[in-house]
């Protein structure tokens, strides 16, 4: 295992712990409660579940840490320097239709600045990680962007707008434009880990439009750390605006252009 800094070995920590209740729920995934929070937007006994358990572990270990959670929302804490970032279940859609892919994101910002990042791949038991600075891991196997070069060769992945939410038309533009140059697009349903794939060479790049700060913080951390770049769609913050762009530094301008229609 590569060595760890103090606060990532508290994330990874957490991620096992809440991931326990998470796996026994999606063994039981028939029987769960399950209420709507919206159109297409659904809440589980499980995501509350996880978030309590990140809630009270992180903040036992990092009194004062303040908060952005799914269903808790913003959390000021006394330290106003940083601030964990965590969606608990990202991927509830598939979790509750029994599909095997989704995860527990964790991320750490420290004056504005994402320094590091957690995606645990529960039923896989793929734990990817990084810290600014120090690479990015899937497990104990360091991690690289894909080094592909042509479009034609790229494979990407991107997420959809439910239904009811705006997008739909220039989501359909942007898809039949990727499609049209590159080698294929896949929709997966968990933004977290579309960008822990990119960041392990499995996609070539990823985007979406209209995600929360919670869906894209870990993830952008372990593509910046494979040595990839993130960035906003149309040049602005992806973490306000939730329009993200991920790929390797020749690929990323050339998805970036597809998707303007340039």
């Amino acid at each position: 295992m590569p060595q760890t800094s103090a606060t990532l070995n508290i994330m990874l920590a957490t991620a096992r712990k809440a991931a326990r209740t998470l796996a026994r729920d999606f063994g039981e995934v028939e029987n769960l409660q399950v209420s709507r929070k919206g159109p297409s937007d659904f809440v589980s006994s499980a995501d509350l579940k996880v978030e309590k358990t990140v809630f009270e572990e992180l903040s036992r270990a990092r009194p004062g840490y303040g908060f952005l959670m799914e269903e808790r929302g913003e959390v000021e804490g006394s330290d106003k320097s940083h601030r964990w970032i965590v969606d608990p279940l990202d991927g509830t859609t598939n979790f509750l239709h029994g599909v095997p892919h989704f995860a527990i994101s964790l991320a750490l910002e420290r004056d504005g600045v994402l320094v590091a990042g957690v995606v645990y791949n529960v039923v896989r038991d793929e734990l990817f990680w990084a810290e600014k600075g120090a690479g990015a891991y899937l497990n104990d196997r360091r991690l690289r962007v894909a080094a592909r070069l042509d479009l034609r060769d790229a494979l990407f992945a991107t997420g959809a707008p439910y239904h009811g939410k705006a997008g739909h038309d220039v989501f359909l533009q942007e898809v039949e434009r990727v499609i049209a140059r590159t080698a294929g697009v896949r929709r997966f349903g968990a933004a977290s880990l579309d960008l822990a794939y990119v960041a392990a060479g499995r996609f070539d790049g990823f985007w979406e439009r209209s995600l929360a700060a919670w869906d894209v913080a870990a993830g952008a951390v372990l593509v910046r750390e494979a040595g990839g770049f993130v960035k906003e769609i149309d040049g602005g913050d992806f973490m306000k605006t939730g329009a993200i762009v991920a790929s390797n530094e020749r690929l990323l301008p050339l998805l970036t252009q597809t998707l303007r229609g340039s």
